[in-house]
């Protein structure tokens, strides 16, 4: 029997500076920041919590047999997109008020359940995030 994954659980970024983008995904993204401690000898670690997902923010120079990373960190270099309840109007809104430049939006897109309205923006390191919304999610 083939193995089949059915969900994401979480990702992982990496960012030059774990408190400046923490910070940025908390007030434009209404994200949750969490720190913890993994254990003795290890740096403290900081994700984002939203709905039953995860990120996980990883400097990008981290050591790689301590953070058990990826063979390539690169600040910036993540296309993420987030779904929200929210209107494309009244995302457009928000990224306007905290100073956010938007990239472009808002834009029909193709989503995994169909036609996603999309804005796009960029986080502190350059990564692009879409912030988007199924027609029948949104007002």
């Amino acid at each position: 029997m083939a193995v089949m994954v059915n969900a994401l659980d979480h990702i992982v970024i990496n960012v030059a500076d774990v408190a400046r983008s923490a910070e940025w995904y908390r007030k434009i993204l209404g994200m949750e920041v969490q720190v913890f401690d993994p254990g003795p000898g290890k740096a403290l670690r900081t994700t984002l919590t939203f709905g039953n997902q995860k990120i996980n923010v990883r400097p990008r120079d981290a050591d790689k047999v301590e953070w058990f990373t990826a063979d390539h960190q690169t600040a910036g270099s993540d296309d993420l997109c987030f779904l929200t309840s929210s209107a494309p109007d009244e995302v457009v809104v928000h990224l306007q008020a905290h100073g956010v430049a938007i990239e472009e939006g808002p834009v029909a897109k193709q989503g995994a359940r169909g036609t996603l309205r999309s804005v796009y923006c960029r986080d502190p390191d350059g990564s692009l995030i879409e912030i988007s919304s199924y027609a029948d999610d949104a007002g």
